[in-house]
């Protein structure tokens, strides 16, 4: 907040420093309202209505002297206005989407209708059910949405969209954060309206067709999707018809690991580059078509027709894909774009990409800690700024039209992957080394021939002429999966990267921020900004040692590496854990690294100057009096209700009311300072009824103090 009110402080015309013109400080109000939404996820519980009274009361007289106060004073109560729109934004989009979350583990039919459905990261396919009927769970603790992988061996009914299906399912909260800090997946679930993920291992069976018109853009995106893949029967035809509809339930999971490894994922994702790639070739076909009729071009103003045209196309497009949240950001950014050609104003610039950020985050604050909103608005604006200052140097004057168009490609290349790379790195964990070729071999591709042959081949399809349109878009998605193939599978492909520390990524965005806004010599302070956000990314340490919400798996830091308990469960976080460390190996690898000793159910470590053992299987809960009278810590995936004086035990119950904890060693390296993974005061958490999180702090026998209601023992 901070930077954006050193941005507006221009506006006091101290001596030497220009007066800003509104156009040049429209773009802080976005940071503002960025910087409200921030503080908002930030707290470690939610305001009560009290607090939301208050401020909206403040909102309303700053309004009133923004509007009839000094005009010296108008900045800062804009900018105050800013933030305090930004955390009540995210207030009111709590009250909206708040919906009952599983808070127990439930095996049973489970009956419902499907909206939607993909793979999963193990290639299993995943259907994704509204209208939810639990057996035996009163509707107001049955989640409006459930999300359940098919495991089952033998093959049944298919699902489609719009029909009602019985499962007999396992069903389970949606897991938290797996370390502090880390990506959590029950927040972004919680305002997606999943309650509920699980699994089947039984065939699901069809309960009722749908009725009538029933989700009927549903059905006709499904029947498109069976449609493309039908006519395209490869991986080429199900990356397109991906690409084109949102269906990812026939791309294998190979292929979407390809697409990672290469950076060219995003041509995947119905987002920003997929919507612009369509609505360009659809206002330059209306405006040109239009252009080709004189008396029309005459007398109708054929850009603003097209504009029309292309805001109806990216509405239907926007229901046909799902309307999830990446397709809703880049349809009201593109839809902020026509906008701007209706009313004559610059359709590409720093002020409407301001104002679609602005709105997006007053509707969907929690975009705010996507990877695609970050991404995609780092992208834009650097490229923005980036051939603002290229078209300042006079670049269209001094090369010939093929030498613009080949300088434009490589530079949007080069701009965007610099400007997305901290974001990618942070959440993804990885570098791919060679994204630039990738995406120079690709991206002409996707916006000359894919999305053009997709576009086309939905109007011929009308008169039953789709077939050269479709072979022509398997031809172009073809090049792009052998490109990622073949790219990924160079050595030294991927460069793993460690989680930023805190306020990493804070530090590097407003550095970015303030080098694309400020003018001039200012700029330069964006500099020492990112510097330190690099450099507290850097040197932050890990935790020496993680533990699972269930207490199943452990990983410790043994020389410099991180060892894993077990070869097998606990997938996830295993996955996670090791990314997060910049490490790529496997979770089989990582179990058969020094660290761990003894059998599977009995694994003895050491952290720092305390021992441990980890208690897994049958059995484990009678062996804790043994180990308590030897090790510091016992780690048991089973729940211990009373266990030994005098003998710190992280149980199931304990760990479960953490989710999962993570210990780091003091700086005196006589103890471990214990974390507790997930936040306990929000919406999207689970209070647990039986124990409190795991707090304080853990030293060697003798000396244990634990904060939070956990008494020395575990009591």
């Amino acid at each position: 907040m901070a930077v954006g009110l050193l941005g507006l402080w221009r506006f006091f015309g101290r001596e030497g420093w220009s007066q800003p013109t509104r156009a040049e400080l429209f773009p802080w109000g976005a940071v503002l309202i960025g910087c409200g939404v921030w503080i908002w996820f930030q707290l470690p519980n939610d305001p009560p209505p009290l607090h939301y009274a208050l401020l909206g009361g403040l909102f309303v007289v700053s309004l009133g002297l923004r509007l009839w106060g000094p005009e010296r004073a108008q900045v800062p109560l804009s900018a105050l206005l800013c933030v305090i729109a930004g955390f009540l934004a995210c207030g009111l989009r709590l009250w909206v989407v708040e919906a009952p979350v599983i808070d127990f583990r439930y095996y049973g039919p489970v009956i419902g209708r499907v909206v939607d459905l993909d793979r999963s990261q193990t290639d299993a396919l995943r259907v994704t059910l509204d209208q939810v009927r639990l057996d035996r769970v009163p509707a107001a603790r049955t989640p409006d949405r459930v999300r359940i992988s098919l495991r089952s061996k033998i093959a049944g009914h298919l699902p489609a969209a719009g029909q009602v299906v019985l499962f007999t399912a396992h069903l389970s909260a949606p897991q938290g954060p797996t370390e502090p800090g880390g990506f959590d997946f029950r927040r972004m679930a919680f305002f997606d309206g999943l309650g509920a993920l699980g699994y089947t291992t039984i065939p699901p069976v069809l309960w009722e067709e749908p009725q009538g018109y029933q989700r009927g853009i549903d059905r006709l995106r499904s029947h498109l999707s069976q449609s493309m893949m039908a006519a395209m029967p490869s991986q080429a035809g199900a990356f397109a018809a991906g690409a084109m509809t949102g269906d990812r339930s026939g791309i294998a999971q190979s292929t979407v690991q390809d697409l990672r490894d290469s950076s060219l994922a995003h041509l995947l994702a119905i987002s920003g580059m997929n919507l612009a790639f369509l609505i360009s070739f659809v206002f330059a076909m209306f405006r040109n078509g239009l252009a080709l009729i004189p008396w029309v071009a005459l007398r109708v103003n054929t850009k603003k027709v097209a504009a029309v045209a292309s805001f109806g196309v990216a509405a239907f497009y926007l229901a046909l894909s799902g309307s999830n949240v990446a397709t809703e950001r880049a349809f009201l950014t593109v839809s902020v774009f026509l906008g701007a050609i209706l009313l004559d104003r610059r359709a590409i610039s720093l002020r409407s990409l301001a104002l679609s950020g602005a709105l997006l985050l007053l509707v969907f604050p929690e975009s705010l800690l996507e990877p695609g909103f970050q991404m995609s608005f780092a992208a834009t604006a650097a490229l923005v700024a980036g051939f603002r200052a290229m078209e300042r140097g006079a670049m269209r004057r001094r090369l010939p039209i093929w030498g613009v168009a080949l300088v434009m490609l490589i530079a949007s290349s080069l701009i965007g992957g610099f400007a997305t790379a901290p974001y990618a790195a942070a959440h993804f964990n990885r570098f791919a080394e060679y994204g630039l070729i990738a995406n120079l071999l690709t991206v002409p591709v996707m916006g000359a021939v894919v999305m053009p042959a997709g576009a086309i081949a939905a109007l011929a399809g009308l008169f039953g002429l789709q077939a050269l349109p479709l072979w022509v878009m398997e031809r172009g998605a073809a090049w792009i999966l052998f490109v990622a193939h073949w790219v990924s599978g160079w050595s030294g492909s991927v460069t793993a990267i460690p989680a930023p520390g805190p306020f990493a990524l804070v530090l590097i965005t407003l550095g970015g921020t303030w080098l694309i806004l400020m003018p001039g010599a200012l700029r330069a302070l964006s500099v020492p900004a990112m510097a330190l956000g690099v450099a507290v990314w850097v040197t932050s340490p890990r935790p020496v040692a993680l533990i699972s919400a269930d207490g199943g798996l452990v990983g410790v830091i043994w020389k410099g590496e991180r060892a894993l308990s077990a070869p097998r469960g606990n997938g996830f976080e295993a996955r996670a854990w090791l990314e997060n460390d910049g490490d790529l190996a496997p979770q089989a690898v990582a179990a058969e690294r020094a660290g761990f000793v003894g059998p599977m159910g009995e694994r003895r470590f050491r952290i720092g100057p305390l021992t441990g053992l980890a208690l897994k299987g049958k059995g484990a809960a009678e062996k804790i009096a043994a180990a308590c009278q030897t090790y510091d810590l016992v780690v048991v995936s089973a729940p211990i209700p009373d266990p030994p004086a005098g003998c710190t035990v992280f149980d199931e119950t304990r760990l479960a009311a953490s989710g999962g904890v993570a210990l780091y060693l003091m700086g005196d390296a006589t103890g471990l300072q214990i974390v507790p993974n997930a936040p306990s005061g929000r919406a999207w958490a689970i209070p647990s009824k039986s124990a409190a999180p795991l707090t304080g702090v853990l030293r060697a026998r003798g000396a244990t103090r634990l904060a939070a209601g956990v008494q020395p023992g575990g009591q």
